[in-house]
């Protein structure tokens, strides 16, 4: 049972390491947006291919992200991240001892 624990916190640590690490993505494309980037640089291409289809499918499902200009489609993934992780580890922490 304690091989078990151990496995199942180690899962959990890599996945909470992996919604933050896609949370800071996120945050990256955010910026890069506000600075106005070179669009051919392989980095700011490498955020777009990483961000932009779940930007698109909030913005399908939740058309009230895309007000006047404004784009809050990232707040909303961001939020939802945040959310999700929190949720994963309340619920899969008391498994992983």
């Amino acid at each position: 049972m304690v091989v078990v624990s151990a496995v199942m916190a180690a899962l959990l640590y890599v996945v909470d390491a992996l919604f933050m690490v896609y949370f800071f993505i996120v945050l990256a494309a955010c910026l890069v947006t506000w600075v106005n980037a070179d669009p051919y640089n392989p980095v700011v291409q490498m955020l777009r291919k990483l961000t932009e289809p779940v930007f698109y499918r909030i913005r399908k499902f939740l058309p009230f992200t895309y007000k006047s200009g404004i784009d809050f489609s990232p707040v909303v993934l961001m939020i939802g991240l945040q959310a999700a992780r929190i949720l994963l580890i309340r619920l899969f922490a008391p498994l992983a001892g």
